[in-house]
């Protein structure tokens, strides 16, 4: 957040609302999550076939642990964006804009 504070009072000093601006931290932090997320499982997914391919193996892929990955992913991008998102929604424009 500190390296977007002057973006913030940009935005902030031409009417953006506090909720525009906690909005926008939260949609970054869970796009970023979940592309996380879907790069995370399908790495796993490939290495599990891997593994049981090169081994002979055989795996058990279940659907239920993929969407509570996917899930738990997206519940840490809000959780870990809520905080610099209220932050950065409570940043005085004229402070914000004098940041260096």
């Amino acid at each position: 957040m500190l390296e977007r504070t002057r973006e913030i009072g940009t935005r902030i000093a031409v009417g953006a609302r506090r909720r525009d601006i906690l909005a926008q931290f939260v949609v970054e932090a869970l796009t970023l999550s979940l592309g996380g997320g879907l790069i995370g499982i399908l790495l796993g997914v490939a290495a599990s076939t891997a593994i049981a391919r090169l081994a002979h193996w055989s795996t058990l892929l279940s659907w239920t642990s993929i969407l509570l990955a996917f899930g738990f992913s997206g519940l840490v991008g809000v959780f870990f964006g809520y905080y610099p998102a209220r932050k950065a929604a409570l940043l005085n424009p004229i402070e914000a804009l004098r940041y260096e």
